[in-house]
């Protein structure tokens, strides 16, 4: 399993800390039915973390809180070049 980061993640005023993010990833790894997913907090931006599974880089994680409603938004690219035919 990747090392966890001690760092926070700020989205506008909210912060992602170490726990939340440990909880986002707890979520992920039961709904996916893997358990080497890996939630970090980005080194050089405090507005999302990564999402991995295993050392391989799968999206990014941002922190949405609107109108006293909080969510998380996962982006994940999939290239074309990577699509088995």
């Amino acid at each position: 399993m990747p090392p966890k980061s001690t760092a926070s993640v700020k989205s506008g005023s909210t912060e992602m800390n170490r726990t939340e993010l440990a909880r986002i990833e707890r979520y992920l790894r039961n709904t996916f039915g893997n358990a080497s997913i890996g939630v970090r907090a980005r080194p050089k931006k405090d507005d999302s973390a990564e999402v991995y599974i295993g050392e391989e880089f799968i999206g990014v994680l941002y922190k949405d809180e609107e109108d006293g409603d909080l969510s998380y938004n996962f982006q994940m690219a999939i290239l074309a070049m990577d699509l088995e035919d």
